[in-house]
Protein backbone atom coordinates (compact mmCIF):
# COMPACT_ATOMS: atom_id res chain seq x y z
CA UNK A 1 0.00 0.00 0.00
CA UNK A 2 1.39 3.41 -0.95
CA UNK A 3 1.67 6.26 1.53
CA UNK A 4 -1.21 8.06 -0.21
CA UNK A 5 -3.46 4.99 -0.03
CA UNK A 6 -2.58 4.45 3.61
CA UNK A 7 -3.21 8.12 4.42
CA UNK A 8 -6.58 8.01 2.64
CA UNK A 9 -7.69 5.19 4.96
CA UNK A 10 -6.52 6.85 8.18
CA UNK A 11 -9.30 8.12 10.41
CA UNK A 12 -9.42 11.86 10.97
CA UNK A 13 -11.99 12.08 13.73
CA UNK A 14 -13.51 15.24 15.05
CA UNK A 15 -12.66 15.52 18.73
CA UNK A 16 -14.69 17.10 21.48
CA UNK A 17 -13.97 17.54 25.14
CA UNK A 18 -16.13 18.27 28.16
CA UNK A 19 -16.27 18.24 31.93
CA UNK A 20 -18.60 16.74 34.46
CA UNK A 21 -19.21 19.07 37.39
CA UNK A 22 -21.05 17.94 40.50
CA UNK A 23 -22.70 19.72 43.39
CA UNK A 24 -22.26 18.65 47.01
CA UNK A 25 -25.24 16.28 46.65
CA UNK A 26 -23.61 14.35 43.81
CA UNK A 27 -25.84 15.80 41.10
CA UNK A 28 -24.30 16.57 37.70
CA UNK A 29 -24.33 19.97 35.99
CA UNK A 30 -26.37 20.15 32.79
CA UNK A 31 -26.51 23.21 30.55
CA UNK A 32 -29.47 24.45 28.52
CA UNK A 33 -27.97 25.47 25.16
CA UNK A 34 -29.86 28.15 23.24
CA UNK A 35 -29.29 26.26 19.97
CA UNK A 36 -30.32 22.68 20.95
CA UNK A 37 -33.53 21.14 22.24
CA UNK A 38 -31.73 18.98 24.82
CA UNK A 39 -29.34 19.54 27.71
CA UNK A 40 -25.56 19.33 27.37
CA UNK A 41 -22.48 19.36 29.56
CA UNK A 42 -19.86 22.11 29.44
CA UNK A 43 -17.51 21.46 26.54
CA UNK A 44 -17.05 21.60 22.81
CA UNK A 45 -14.81 20.77 19.89
CA UNK A 46 -11.03 20.55 20.17
CA UNK A 47 -9.32 23.15 17.99
CA UNK A 48 -6.23 22.57 15.83
CA UNK A 49 -3.08 22.32 17.94
CA UNK A 50 -5.05 22.05 21.18
CA UNK A 51 -5.09 19.02 23.47
CA UNK A 52 -8.40 17.61 24.69
CA UNK A 53 -7.60 18.87 28.21
CA UNK A 54 -6.78 22.37 26.91
CA UNK A 55 -10.04 22.38 24.94
CA UNK A 56 -11.99 21.38 28.04
CA UNK A 57 -10.45 24.19 30.11
CA UNK A 58 -11.09 26.73 27.31
CA UNK A 59 -14.68 25.63 26.74
CA UNK A 60 -15.51 25.74 30.47
CA UNK A 61 -14.04 29.26 30.67
CA UNK A 62 -15.98 30.38 27.57
CA UNK A 63 -19.32 28.83 28.53
CA UNK A 64 -19.32 29.33 32.31
CA UNK A 65 -16.92 32.24 32.80
CA UNK A 66 -14.93 30.34 35.46
CA UNK A 67 -11.63 28.45 35.43
CA UNK A 68 -11.91 25.63 37.99
CA UNK A 69 -9.21 22.99 38.13
CA UNK A 70 -10.05 20.13 35.78
CA UNK A 71 -9.20 16.69 37.10
CA UNK A 72 -8.55 13.27 35.64
CA UNK A 73 -9.91 11.79 32.45
CA UNK A 74 -13.14 9.90 33.18
CA UNK A 75 -14.08 8.56 29.74
CA UNK A 76 -13.12 8.39 26.09
CA UNK A 77 -16.03 7.64 23.76
CA UNK A 78 -15.72 6.65 20.12
CA UNK A 79 -19.03 7.85 18.75
CA UNK A 80 -19.17 8.27 15.00
CA UNK A 81 -22.11 10.22 13.69
CA UNK A 82 -23.58 9.66 10.21
CA UNK A 83 -23.76 13.43 9.63
CA UNK A 84 -20.39 14.31 11.15
CA UNK A 85 -18.20 11.23 10.61
CA UNK A 86 -15.80 9.73 13.14
CA UNK A 87 -15.85 11.43 16.55
CA UNK A 88 -13.83 10.88 19.70
CA UNK A 89 -15.15 12.51 22.87
CA UNK A 90 -13.21 13.08 26.08
CA UNK A 91 -14.87 13.61 29.47
CA UNK A 92 -12.86 15.04 32.34
CA UNK A 93 -13.67 15.29 36.03
CA UNK A 94 -14.57 18.85 37.02
CA UNK A 95 -15.15 17.64 40.57
CA UNK A 96 -17.52 19.16 43.08
CA UNK A 97 -18.08 22.80 42.18
CA UNK A 98 -17.98 24.83 45.43
CA UNK A 99 -20.79 27.33 46.07
CA UNK A 100 -18.30 30.22 45.76
CA UNK A 101 -17.44 29.16 42.20
CA UNK A 102 -21.10 28.54 41.34
CA UNK A 103 -21.81 32.14 42.37
CA UNK A 104 -19.12 33.34 39.94
CA UNK A 105 -20.63 31.57 36.91
CA UNK A 106 -21.38 33.95 34.07
CA UNK A 107 -23.02 32.01 31.24
CA UNK A 108 -22.11 32.72 27.62
CA UNK A 109 -25.59 34.15 26.92
CA UNK A 110 -25.52 33.60 23.14
CA UNK A 111 -24.90 29.86 23.66
CA UNK A 112 -26.13 28.91 27.13
CA UNK A 113 -29.54 29.86 28.50
CA UNK A 114 -29.26 28.30 31.95
CA UNK A 115 -27.72 25.52 34.00
CA UNK A 116 -28.77 23.32 36.88
CA UNK A 117 -27.66 20.20 38.71
CA UNK A 118 -29.55 16.95 38.22
CA UNK A 119 -29.37 13.42 39.68
CA UNK A 120 -27.48 11.05 37.38
CA UNK A 121 -30.57 8.87 37.01
CA UNK A 122 -32.56 11.88 35.69
CA UNK A 123 -30.08 12.73 32.91
CA UNK A 124 -31.60 10.26 30.41
CA UNK A 125 -34.79 12.34 30.39
CA UNK A 126 -32.90 15.57 29.71
CA UNK A 127 -30.59 14.74 26.84
CA UNK A 128 -29.94 12.44 23.89
CA UNK A 129 -29.38 8.74 24.66
CA UNK A 130 -25.68 8.51 23.72
CA UNK A 131 -24.79 11.53 25.89
CA UNK A 132 -26.86 10.17 28.78
CA UNK A 133 -24.99 6.84 28.51
CA UNK A 134 -21.63 8.65 28.34
CA UNK A 135 -22.42 10.73 31.45
CA UNK A 136 -23.61 7.69 33.42
CA UNK A 137 -20.52 5.66 32.44
CA UNK A 138 -18.17 8.54 33.27
CA UNK A 139 -19.85 9.14 36.63
CA UNK A 140 -19.55 5.43 37.45
CA UNK A 141 -15.86 5.45 36.43
CA UNK A 142 -15.33 8.51 38.67
CA UNK A 143 -16.83 6.62 41.61
CA UNK A 144 -14.49 3.71 40.93
CA UNK A 145 -11.39 5.88 40.45
CA UNK A 146 -10.79 4.79 36.88
CA UNK A 147 -11.31 5.91 33.30
CA UNK A 148 -13.80 4.22 30.95
CA UNK A 149 -13.35 3.39 27.29
CA UNK A 150 -16.70 3.64 25.52
CA UNK A 151 -18.16 3.14 22.06
CA UNK A 152 -21.40 5.04 21.48
CA UNK A 153 -21.54 5.66 25.23
CA UNK A 154 -21.38 1.97 26.11
CA UNK A 155 -18.52 0.11 27.73
CA UNK A 156 -16.55 -1.63 25.01
CA UNK A 157 -15.17 -5.04 25.87
CA UNK A 158 -12.03 -6.06 23.94
CA UNK A 159 -12.70 -9.09 21.78
CA UNK A 160 -16.50 -8.66 21.96
CA UNK A 161 -17.88 -8.31 18.42
CA UNK A 162 -20.90 -6.38 19.78
CA UNK A 163 -18.61 -3.60 21.10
Amino acid sequence: MSDNEHEAKMARPRMASGALFFDDQGRVMMLEPTYKDYREIPGGYVETGESPLQACVREVREELGISPEIGQLLAVDWAPNPAEGDKVLYLFDGGVLPAELQEQIQLEATEIGAYDFHPIDAVAGLTIPRLARRIAAAAAARGEGRAAYLEHGRAAIPGDPKS
